[in-house]
């Protein structure tokens, strides 16, 4: 109210805001209730989320990222959790429903210190300070190993699959292979010891039916589509691939036109200068050298005979991405524009075949120009089982991208986080103050990995968390849960559980950032919803206008 008692309005009208104390709780809350709906889902036992959109299309999965990205997420400060998993599934692919699952504990611990009047600021410090030590105490507990090793490169890969749909048996067996396959050949090694892996030359192709041991590693690109004309050679050996990004069609006015023939000769002469002008574009083609047409646009049925009668394979309406696939491995330079055309912007493959994959025909590019592009062909059943088989293979992807970027591992199955734990709370006694009750907290926090780990394993968590605290204070830095045997395991690595640094530095600087970034909030102002208009009724039958 001012003085002269007019009330005024500074924001606008149905806006809701809360502050305060009161504007944290709510976030709080909303975060932790993200991470109680993920904590099932973690680890070897974790179970599965069945997520149904607003279409009924079904997706079943434990991915954490696959999980937040399928939910609509209402509340803002759980969207903001969203975000910070969906960024580590793109820095790292893994990690996903850890991050959130701690970002939700360091929360809940904050709130119990809220409650005690500790200033959100003091928390933010004490979180800082520990997360910082953390990724010096990460540091020092990480072993350095081979990566030119193919065993240590299968235990990372059986580790990331170990809580997925393919990890066992078999298809398990298969996809290991694969995946170490294609990581060696897209491998680039640095100076210092470690590689460059960039995982765009690794395509993904699926295709329904028979079995994922029907899957194969391809040493090129697959191409999900089929020779456009009968009579087109479907093998050709010694290929010159032209990547176009232009139509071979006579182009249409921009303008709607109409054209008046009054003459029969006339229409001839008009469809002969149409047919002129493809074989025109067909015949630019074959001077340079090309055998084989890859374009994202169409190709007029005429110009299909000219090139067929050229002995000119073509491949039409390819996908942007998959274009760019082909221009990679072949070393070809996509023209946009046949005027520009040159020899030299030709790209070379040993072999380009149309073969037949269960009931469709798909394009094969092998013993490409660039020897570091490959394509994993998944089969199987049925397009649930290749969606999840394809999100379980990038996971392993980028698990041995992290290890050979950076070639440490520490302990899995909770043993790392137990170990920071531990040496945070000496630590944290160093440091004195309301700080140290924060950098305490921050501790109790990381333990809840462990916890959900026990839990889901049906152990029990309480004495799971005691015996491992014992042990790490003994000094076996590696102790953590064995989630197959319901037991605790001294060493993790013994039995080959073990995860990437790079995965785990991530997974706690981002769960502390996003901690960090909701506890500076303090006030949420959220603009009213658009008003909707109902149209009127049918027929404009009585129909009046609703506002809702």
């Amino acid at each position: 109210m001012a003085a002269t008692g007019v009330p005024i309005l500074v924001l606008k009208e149905g806006t809701q805001r809360t502050y305060g104390r009161e504007a944290l709780r709510a976030n709080i809350l909303a975060a932790r209730v993200l991470a109680e709906l993920l904590k099932t889902s973690l680890g070897p036992r974790g179970l599965d989320k069945m997520l149904v959109d607003a279409f009924g299309d079904i997706t079943v999965t434990n991915d954490g990222a696959t999980i937040v990205k399928e939910m609509e997420v209402q509340h803002p400060a759980a969207k903001l959790l969203v975000e910070v998993a969906k960024a580590q599934d793109a820095e790292v692919g893994d990690g996903t429903t850890s991050v959130v699952i701690l970002a939700g504990s360091l929360l809940e611990k904050a709130e119990k210190m809220l409650d005690e009047n500790i200033h959100p600021t003091t928390i933010i410090e004490g979180y800082t300070k520990a997360l910082k030590k953390s990724l010096e105490i990460l540091e020092e507990i990480a072993t350095p190993v081979n990566v030119d090793d193919d065993a240590v490169l299968r235990r990372i890969v059986e580790t990331t699959l170990a809580s997925k749909y393919v990890g066992s048996g078999a298809e398990k067996e298969k996809i290991v292979k694969m995946v170490i396959d294609a990581i060696r050949t897209v491998a680039e090694k640095r100076p210092d010891g470690g590689y460059d892996v960039d995982l765009d030359y690794i395509k993904i192709e699926k295709k329904k039916g028979g079995s994922l041991l029907d899957s194969q590693l391809v040493r090129g690109v697959v191409l999900d589509k089929e020779v456009v004309h009968p009579a087109m050679p479907k093998r050709v050996e010694n290929a010159k691939i032209l990547v176009l990004d232009a139509p071979l069609e006579v182009q249409k006015p921009e303008l709607t036109a109409k054209i008046r023939v009054t003459d029969l000769e006339k229409l001839e002469q008009f469809l002969e200068e149409e047919t002129r002008l493809l074989k025109e574009m067909v015949d630019k083609i074959a001077a340079t050298g090309a055998n084989v047409v890859i374009t994202q646009k169409g190709i007029d049925e005429v110009a299909q005979h000219f090139l067929a009668k050229k002995g000119i394979m073509a491949i039409r309406r390819v996908k942007r991405s998959d274009i760019e696939k082909v221009a990679k491995a072949t070393g070809a330079k996509i023209v946009t524009s046949l005027r520009d055309l040159k020899p030299e912007y030709l790209g070379e493959a040993e072999l380009v075949e149309e073969r037949r994959v269960g009931e469709d025909k798909m394009v094969f590019i092998e013993g490409a120009k660039n020897p570091r592009s490959v394509t994993i062909l998944l089969r199987g059943a049925n397009d649930m089982l290749l969606d999840e088989a394809e999100r379980n293979i990038k996971d392993a992807l980028h698990a041995l991208r992290n290890i050979m970027r950076e070639p440490k591992i520490v302990g899995g199955g909770g043993a790392t986080e137990v170990e920071l734990a531990v040496r945070l709370r000496d630590y944290a006694r160093t440091v004195g103050g309301k700080e140290q009750l924060a950098i305490e907290a921050y501790a109790d926090a990381l333990e809840v990995i462990p916890t959900v780990l026990a839990e889901s394993a049906g152990m029990d968590s309480l004495e799971t968390l005691l015996n491992l605290r014992s042990l790490h204070s003994q000094g076996f830095k590696y102790a953590g849960v064995n989630v197959i045997e319901g037991k605790v395991e001294k060493d993790m690595t013994s039995i080959n559980v073990y995860e990437p640094i790079l995965v785990k530095k991530q997974v706690i600087k981002s769960a502390s950032e996003a901690a960090i970034s909701l506890l500076k909030i303090d006030d949420v102002i959220a603009a009213a919803p658009p008003k909707k208009k109902e149209k009127k009724g049918k027929g404009g039958e009585g129909g009046e206008d609703f506002e809702f």
